[in-house]
């Protein structure tokens, strides 16, 4: 008693000495005190202190019983295993090991009730959701394209209306984010339609055109309609995933990682579907020179009247095209540098830490991009054929051809550098906003 009262008081001044951070990243002490603390004065006294042990301790046992799969009432690697894969996270057997080998206090190899309670009684993570919810890859590294697989949430997260706060607050980071990096999505843009080898437009010199033909205000040029988009895309796809997956997932409440990238790509498929017409329009009003419209209404109108309801889908194709490369190889980068990091560096957490989350999404999102480029280009060329002098009006198969005739394999990726350039400033931006949002929310981890 006399230990639990000392523990009592070492928590509630270290909860109230600790310096603010980040919410998604809180400190044990400081979770253990939100989780307690019933009259909100930012300490644990000893009655609140001694009934979160007793109901913390109660979720551990229920934890343990779900691993302890043969009900030996010990948990070995193979049970742990087993379990990360119920939940969509495949590990080898090393790792497994790794992460038995920091709980078994005794050298067993096997985690028995004493272990377990000991290891995670002062620790506020009791459920394995939770534990691999560090490592949850969703959109709120927002890069400016609509290509990822959606959002993820616990079923608490579903059943406490937690979910449409996310979603609030990473639709608000990616138009933070966008709004931030215009100027160089529109020079991408810029350069993916007038760019060739015959008009070689630098960087510098691209800037300067657009300068001068509109002024500062014409680099934000389509950025209106581009964070417009972002509401009703992320409730699409969310709605759409969420339906997939209970569609495609071989058991109940359980999907694998193959699973989660067919639904993920489905939802991503329905979402550009509904708002795909919103994309001719961003391009096109990304393009306009001064005068050209007043609007997206008055671009919309004059679309309709002279190239009819079937110009809103040019480029369709390419952009269907482009989500399985972008979402597979996305996701694969993503789950490799995870378990590269795991593997290789967890030694007394799982979590990683800021800098190597943004690193891991970063890293993974721009070799997702390198894949689906081609297709992006295609796409925004057949997008903007209409609007530019003397474009021939090409389906995706002869533009492809005419692009590596004229100029090779590398005309494919025309505008790229713009594109890599504003990767680092719209994750750093995006993440920044949602942590904020997050706060002002209410949203606790």
């Amino acid at each position: 008693m006399i230990l639990m009262k000392r523990a009592a008081l070492h928590v509630s001044a270290v909860g109230k000495a600790d310096p603010p951070l980040s919410e998604k990243f809180m400190t044990p002490t400081k979770k253990i005190v939100s989780s307690g603390d019933k009259d909100q004065d930012d300490g644990l006294d000893f009655n609140e202190f001694s009934k979160y042990l007793k109901e913390h301790e109660k979720k551990l046992r229920l934890t343990f019983k779900s691993l302890d799969k043969n009900n030996d009432g010990r948990i070995d690697y193979a049970e742990v295993k087993q379990s990360l894969a119920d939940l969509g996270v495949n590990i080898s057997k090393e790792a497994a090991e790794k992460i038995l080998r920091s709980i078994d206090a005794d050298g067993t190899m096997t985690v028995d009730w004493n272990e377990w309670k000991e290891h995670f009684l002062f620790n506020p993570a009791t459920n394995l959701q939770e534990i691999i919810h560090y490592w949850k890859h969703s959109t709120v590294l927002d890069i400016g394209d609509s290509l990822t697989i959606p959002d993820e949430f616990t079923e608490e997260e579903k059943t406490t209306g937690v979910w449409w706060k996310q979603l609030t607050a990473g639709a608000m980071a990616g138009a933070v984010s966008r709004t931030g990096t215009a100027p160089l999505d529109r020079m991408k843009v810029f350069m993916q339609v007038h760019s060739s080898k015959s008009n070689k437009i630098s960087l510098v010199g691209g800037f300067k055109q657009m300068l001068k033909e509109g002024g500062p205000t014409s680099l934000w040029r389509g950025n209106g309609i581009n964070v417009l988009k972002i509401a009703p895309e992320t409730a699409i796809k969310f709605m759409a995933y969420e339906q997939y997956k209970k569609l495609l997932a071989s058991d109940a409440g359980k999907i694998e990682i193959h699973e989660r990238f067919m639904a993920g790509s489905l939802a991503g498929a329905t979402a550009q579907t509904a708002i795909y017409p919103m994309e001719v329009l961003k391009t096109r009003l990304t393009l306009r020179k001064t005068g050209q419209y007043s609007g997206m209404y008055d671009c919309a109108k004059k679309i309709l009247k002279r190239e009819g309801v079937k110009a809103f889908y040019k480029g369709y194709i390419p952009n269907m095209l482009g989500i399985i490369p972008y979402a597979g190889i996305d996701l694969t980068v993503y789950e490799s540098l995870k378990n590269f990091w795991l593997s290789h560096y967890a030694k007394d957490t799982a979590n990683p830490g800021i800098f190597v989350l943004l690193g891991c999404g970063t890293i993974s999102s721009t070799c997702g991009q390198l894949a689906s480029y081609p297709l992006a280009l295609v796409r925004t060329r057949m997008q903007a054929q209409a609007s530019v002098e003397g474009s021939e009006q090409l389906p995706m198969g002869r533009l492809v051809k005419k692009i590596l005739e004229k100029e090779g394999f590398f005309g494919l990726y025309r505008g790229i550098l713009p594109n890599f350039m504003k990767v680092i400033p719209a994750v750093s931006i995006s993440y920044v906003v949602y942590e904020y949002m997050r706060s002002g929310l209410g949203i606790q981890k």
